[in-house]
C-alpha cells in the first residue's frame, strides 16, 4: 500500500469518526431537548395541580369557617333557649307562689268575713268569672 492510500484511509476514518461524533452529539442534543420539554410540561402540570389544590384548600377552609360560625350561632341559640326556659320556669314558680299567697289571703278573708259562706263556692265562681268583688250571702 502506498502512502497516499494510507493517508486516504486515515483521512476517511477521521472523517467517519468526526461525522459519527457529530451525529452522536446531535442525537444527544435532541434527547436532552426532548427531556427538557418533558420536564417543562411536567412542571406546568405540577403548577396547575398546585393551584387547584390551593384553591380546594381555600374552599375547604372557607367551608370550615362557615360551619364554625353556624355551630357558634346554634350554640348561642341553644344557650338562649336554655336561659328562656329557666326564666320561664322561674316565673312559673313565682306565679305559683303568688297564686298560693292569693289563695291563702282569700281563705283568711273568708274566715274573717261574717257574710261569706265557709265553703268558698261563691268566691271560686267569682274568681272564675272575673267579677270585681265578693258576693255577699244574704
Amino acid at each position: 500500500m502506498s502512502t497516499g492510500a494510507i493517508v486516504a484511509i486515515v483521512v476517511g476514518v477521521v472523517v467517519v469518526l468526526v461525522l459519527l461524533a457529530a451525529a452522536m452529539r446531535a442525537s444527544r442534543r435532541r434527547r436532552l431537548e426532548t427531556r427538557r420539554e418533558q420536564a417543562g410540561e411536567l412542571r406546568s402540570q405540577a403548577r396547575s395541580k398546585s393551584v387547584r389544590a390551593e384553591s380546594a384548600r381555600a374552599s375547604a377552609d372557607e367551608q370550615a369557617a362557615r360551619a364554625r360560625r353556624s355551630q357558634a350561632e346554634a350554640d348561642e341559640k341553644a344557650a338562649e333557649a336554655r336561659r328562656d326556659t329557666a326564666l320561664a320556669a322561674q316565673r312559673r314558680e313565682v306565679a305559683e307562689r303568688q297564686a298560693e299567697g292569693a289563695r291563702t289571703e282569700h281563705d283568711r278573708a273568708r274566715a274573717v268575713d261574717p257574710d261569706m259562706s265557709d265553703d268558698g263556692y261563691e268566691e271560686a265562681v267569682e274568681l272564675e268569672d272575673g267579677s270585681s268583688g265578693p258576693q255577699r250571702v244574704g
